[in-house]
């Protein structure tokens, strides 16, 4: 009973789709109206003299670049020109409170003298561990880890280290000394 009931359903759907379907074919029809666009007459484009311009085209060819002087592959900025002021005019004066030049950059974050970056290993592909020289000690450090309670190592290369300095927050950037490990 309850096949024979979903069969009935189906059926009754299939035939409304199918109507909807009729329905919509037939509201649709097609018509062309052709009378009124061959009514009216082809508007041809206007030129005004259609012959061949060649004073414009001799001007164009015996002009000369003059370039600014800047160099398109450059990253440097076009210099400036300076305005020079013409007489009678009036000098625009600067209203308002007076800005306090910026703060100079922070020195740059480096190692300290006696520290050595002179050698780097790496146990079985796992995290890369530096080795310093510092006067008679000798540390080891791995990535991630704080030098001298003050740089911790980000990166260890081929050639050079990566650390940041806690207290600051600066990075920097410190080359492999071969010759700086310590003598036998």
């Amino acid at each position: 009973m309850k096949q024979k009931r979903q069969i009935g359903i189906l059926l009754v759907l299939i035939l409304a789709a199918a109507l909807v379907w009729a329905w919509n074919f037939r509201s649709k029809a097609v018509t062309a109206d052709a009378g009124t666009s061959l009514q009216e007459p082809a508007t041809i484009i206007e030129v005004e003299n259609p012959h061949i311009r060649m004073e414009q085209i001799e001007r164009a060819r015996s002009a000369e670049y003059k370039g600014s002087g800047r160099n398109p592959f450059s990253p440097a900025a076009t210099p400036v020109a300076v305005a020079k002021p013409v007489k009678g005019e009036k000098k625009i004066e600067d209203y308002g409170p007076k800005l306090p030049p910026p703060p100079p950059p922070p020195p740059p974050c480096i190692l300290p003298a006696n520290v050595k970056f002179y050698g780097y290993a790496s146990v079985n592909g796992a995290a890369r561990h530096a080795f310093f020289y510092d006067g008679d000690d000798v540390h080891i450090v791995g990535e991630g880890d704080v030098l001298l309670k003050r740089f911790r190592i980000t990166r260890i290369g081929n050639a050079n280290l990566e650390f940041e300095e806690i207290t600051r927050g600066c990075t920097g950037t410190a080359p492999l000394e071969e010759q700086a490990g310590p003598q036998p």
